[in-house]
Parts: C-alpha cells; structure tokens; sequence
C-alpha cells in the first residue's frame, strides 16, 4: 500500500475504468450534447436517437469515440492515481486522529485536487470530441478534427478555452462521486451488510462496489450538469462566451436540459467505473476502495498510559 508499484496500478486502473466505460456511453453522450446544443431538432431521449439513426445510421452512434477513448482514459489516469495520492498526502499532514475525525474534508480535498490535474489532459480530447458529435461534416474524428479545430480557434490554446467550465463541470462531479461513494460504502459495510468487509468474498464486494457508485453517480449527474451545458455550448460555438450560453439557455434550461438522459448515463457510468477499478485492485492484489474508517493511531501520552496499566 502506497508504495510507487500501488499508485501505478491505481493509474493503471483508471485508465481501464475510465476510458472504456466513457467510450461504451459513446451514444447517450452524443445525444446528451446534441440535446444541450439543438434542443428544436433533439427535443428528447427516444426521438434524438431517431433523428439521429435517420441522418447518420448506426455509425453516428459512435462519432467521436476515438477522442472520448482517449480523453478519458488520459483523465481517469490523473483522478484515480492521484485521488489515492492525495488522500494519503492530506491524511499524513492531518494526522492520524484528525484525518479520521475529518475523513470527508480528506476526500473532498483529495479529490479536488486531483480532478484539476486530470482535467489539463482531458480539455483538448473534449473540446475535439463535442465539436465533432454536434458539427455533422465538421471532421470524422480526432485525426482529422484535431488540427481543424485549432486553426478554426486561432492557435492550439483554443483547445482550453473551456478549461474553466470544465473545472466547473468536473471537480463538483468528483467531489460527488469520491465522497458520496466512500460515505456510501462505509455507511453499507456499518449498517446494512452483517458480515465484517474483510470477510466478503471478492464478487460481493465489487457488488457493493457498483451499487455505491450507482447511487454516486446520481448525486454527481445533478451537481455538475449546469456546467456540462456550459461546455457543449462553448465547444460547439465558435467565439461563444458563459453570458452567451446563459442567455440562449436561461438559467432553468442551464440546470435541466439533458438531464434525465445524463443522470441514467452518469450513474451507469460511474456504477461500472467503481465496479471495473476495484475489479483491477483486487486482480493485482489490492483491497477494494471504502468500508472500513481505520482507527486512529495512539498518541504518545496514550501509549504510555495503556503501558502503565
């Protein structure tokens, strides 16, 4: 445990967790943005599936797969490795009493931190990916799209004109999801599973595993969502600003359009992206994440105190 071989096969498991559950979400995703960007032609779920088989056929479901593989495969490296690097950095500097006492504070610390690095390699494969799903004849995918888009921003730095939206979008998300699924699956272990963690067998554990990142996920798909609309819209408009997006979308279209789809797509997603980590843990030999808050360390004065009795 948190030696270079574990935080590498945190990394390792995040690549895997996050760029194949992002690239199987491929079709709600591309809906979702086509939602968010022409809601006159994408008005709901069903019927922007069908204006969208009817234009494209089945290869239109996957547009944009490549950047998405990519992207979040690059992002799920950054949020899962250095999730766990952080979360062990905050808690040393706390101490054992106090990272115990405030064990959210460390999540939601740790996991901010984390997502702002994560975020830096995922903006480009974003910004090339939403163009593409929501530009039909803009580009094919990301080969070809990648130096379209940045002669038509001006310079490469286009590719992180929505870098703050992003950040807006994504550290709430993760926030969300890491603290929300530790609490969860802690509360679970405590509360609702009789048998000690330690003693589940492997398979239940990544059930719990799912189950907690299921009901994540949810939380996350609600309290990032403004954000997400934010990013399609500045993505997908060239020259776009945040006034012009609240001004087209209005501050209720801002938290609501596209959200049934996305909460059904985030909590899937994140449900599987917890169920595929812990899977890959537990095969190179590692515990699964959450369910059980260690006991704080004993002092000095404590240690001598329990000698002397």
């Amino acid at each position: 445990m948190y030696s270079r071989e574990y935080y590498a096969a945190c990394t390792a498991g995040g690549i895997l967790s996050c760029g194949l559950t992002h690239t199987a979400v491929t079709p709600l995703d591309l809906v979702k943005c086509n939602m968010q960007i022409d809601p006159a032609r994408y008005k709901n779920i069903s019927s922007g599936f069908g204006v969208l088989f009817k234009e494209q056929g089945i290869r239109g479901f996957f547009r944009g797969w490549v950047p998405t593989l990519l992207g979040y495969s690059a992002q799920g490296a950054g949020k899962l490795g250095f999730y766990e690097f952080f979360k062990k950095y905050y808690s040393d500097i706390a101490g054992p009493e106090y990272a115990s006492k405030y064990k959210t504070l460390i999540y939601l610390a740790g996991s901010a931190s984390a997502e702002v690095i994560a975020d830096v390699a995922l903006c480009p494969f974003e910004a090339v990916k939403v163009r593409v799903q929501t530009q039909p004849g803009f580009a094919r995918g990301l080969a070809d799209g990648l130096p379209k888009f940045v002669r038509s921003e001006g310079g490469a730095l286009g590719l992180y004109k929505g870098i703050v939206p992003l950040w807006g979008r994504q550290i709430p998300y993760t926030m969300m999801k890491f603290t929300s699924f530790e609490t969860i699956v802690e509360l679970a272990y405590k509360y609702a599973i009789p048998t000690p963690k330690d003693e589940c067998s492997a398979p239940f554990q990544l059930g719990v595993s799912f189950a907690g990142g299921y009901v994540a996920g949810v939380f996350c798909a609600i309290v990032s969502h403004p954000a997400d609309n934010l990013v399609s819209f500045l993505n997908n408009a060239k020259g776009a600003t945040v006034g012009d997006a609240v001004k087209k979308l209005g501050l209720w279209g801002l938290f609501t359009r596209g959200l049934p789809l996305r909460i059904v797509m985030i909590g899937t997603l994140t449900g599987a992206q917890w169920g595929i980590y812990d899977a890959f843990k537990v095969f190179v030999g590692l515990p699964t994440t959450g369910g059980i808050t260690p006991a704080p360390a004993q002092g000095p004065t404590a240690a001598v105190a329990e000698l002397a009795n």
